[in-house]
């Protein structure tokens, strides 16, 4: 059986640790900005999107609709902006819109 440790810690402490020690961190990134994204866009945009990746710190944005590619790809910084605000953190540094 393992250890029990009597000393108390917060489940967010915790949770942070377990992540950086197996480090999930860049996992964890990918599904949050795809989150972030069905959420800023709305299901307008988001029911043309056919794939989110995050590579780096590049997101790369697939969409069926060549017109609304052409106008996001006006707001490009907007949208990079509305992300890593929504996320409290610079994830995302570069938008390509397939």
């Amino acid at each position: 059986m393992s250890k029990r440790h009597n000393d108390h810690q917060k489940i967010d402490e915790v949770l942070a640790s377990f992540v950086e020690n197996n480090k999930l961190e860049k996992g964890l990134d990918g599904v949050n900005v795809a989150n972030a994204w069905r959420e800023l866009m709305g299901n307008g945009v988001y029911n043309y999107t056919n794939s989110i990746k995050l590579h780096k710190s590049t997101l790369y944005v697939a969409l069926s609709s060549s017109v609304l590619r052409e106008e996001l790809a006006y707001g490009k910084d907007k949208i990079i902006a509305m992300i890593n605000e929504e996320l409290g953190k610079e994830v995302v540094t570069k938008l390509v819109l397939r």
